[in-house]
């Protein structure tokens, strides 16, 4: 695919960035391969369909005619869907962008996200992919349930190092990659009079807000894409 298609087909989604305030992106997934497989093998099986409009009687030549076009309309329509459908992850929140001819977008930010649950199915294991079910404060439509996520355990770890580097749970075990009990129960970080936030940051050391690198206490940057 040429790159002029693949802008046409991309959605963008520096576009919903809150630049004024700092957001980045941290990691834009899109749907792992897996998800396209289905309407893939239905196109090919449109294929011998379409052939078989000259060995049907002449006067019905246009019934395979007409379900191969409308079997590979459907298949090219689901795979445009996947192309189009992004599940981004910042440093403010997480949020879903998908839809070809009207958009739609679900937003959740990070301080709502309670629990997090990765389903890897045997051919998820095999091939790398998995899907992710989210428990949040306000259930939102769109963002209840991300399928086809690739390196699913990798972004998991991504979105929980987010998280406490936002100063919303506590600091993240070096050795297993998740938060630590410290903090109150794993809690929000609670902030000062003075506007500090107790509790050390992993990527610090340090509970001061002098840094040598310049950035503030809550201040994150983005993490290196997968």
């Amino acid at each position: 695919m040429s790159t002029d298609a693949r802008s046409i087909f991309d959605p963008h989604v520096e576009r919903f960035l809150i630049a004024d305030e700092g957001e980045v992106v941290v990691d834009e997934v899109a749907k792992h391969w897996a998800a396209i497989v289905k309407p893939v093998l239905g196109l090919v099986a449109s294929v011998p369909l379409l052939l078989m409009m000259f060995v049907v009687p002449p006067q019905a030549w246009w019934l395979p005619a007409v379900l191969a076009i409308g079997l590979a309309c459907w298949c090219l329509w689901r795979i445009l869907q996947a192309q189009m459908d992004r599940f981004v992850i910042t440093n403010m929140r997480v949020f879903r962008v998908h839809g070809i001819l009207t958009q739609n977008i679900a937003t959740m930010p990070l301080a709502r996200i309670l629990d997090i649950s990765v389903h890897r199915p045997v051919l998820g294991r095999i091939f790398g992919f998995g899907h992710f079910v989210f428990e949040s404060a306000a259930q939102n439509q769109g963002l209840n349930e991300i399928r086809y996520v690739g390196a699913p355990n990798e972004r998991d770890l991504t979105i929980q190092r987010v998280i406490a580097r936002a100063g919303l749970r506590g600091p993240l075990n070096r050795a297993t990659g998740a938060p630590m009990g410290g903090g109150g129960g794993g809690g929000a970080q609670v902030a000062s009079s003075t506007g500090s936030v107790t509790g050390s940051s992993p990527r610090d050391g340090s509970g001061s807000s002098d840094r040598s690198d310049g950035l503030g206490p809550n201040d994150t940057v983005p993490i290196q894409r997968l």
